[in-house]
C-alpha cells in the first residue's frame, strides 16, 4: 500500500501532465481554451490527492472516478485543440496518449481498492 498520495505514480504522472500542458499551451492566445485545459488537467492529481486524504476507501475510489472523468474530458479538449490548430498533431497525440495511460492507471487503482475493501468470504 502507500503512505501518502505523493508516493502514487498516477499522482506523479498527473502532475507531470499539468506541467507539460502548461509549457505546451504557453503560446496559446485563446485564453478560454488554455485555462479550461489546464483546469481540467489540474483536477486529475487534485482529485487523487483529495480522495486519498479522505481516509475512506470508498471516498478515495469516488475521487479516483472523478479524476478518471477529468482525464476523458481532457482528451476531448486536446482533440479540439488539435483541430483548431492550438496544438500540433504530434504533441497533441502524445498528450492524449499520456491522458489515456493515466486513465488506465486510475481504473486499475480504483479496481484494486474495491477488491481490497470487498468483504471476504467466510471459510
Amino acid at each position: 500500500m502507500y503512505q501518502s498520495f505523493e508516493e502514487l505514480d498516477v499522482w506523479k504522472r498527473g502532475c507531470g501532465l499539468v506541467v507539460k500542458l502548461h509549457d505546451t499551451l504557453r503560446h496559446v492566445h485563446d485564453f478560454w481554451l488554455r485555462d479550461h485545459v489546464l483546469r481540467t488537467a489540474l483536477s486529475i492529481p487534485s482529485n487523487i490527492a483529495e480522495g486519498a486524504e479522505r481516509n475512506s476507501t470508498s471516498e478515495f475510489a469516488r475521487f479516483l472516478a472523478y479524476a478518471k472523468g477529468s482525464a476523458g474530458e481532457l482528451r476531448t479538449q486536446l482533440y479540439l485543440a488539435m483541430q483548431i490548430g492550438a496544438i500540433d498533431a504530434a504533441t497533441g497525440s502524445e498528450l492524449v496518449e499520456e491522458a489515456k495511460r493515466i486513465s488506465g492507471m486510475l481504473y486499475s487503482l480504483a479496481h484494486s481498492l474495491k477488491r481490497t475493501s470487498a468483504p471476504q468470504p467466510k471459510t
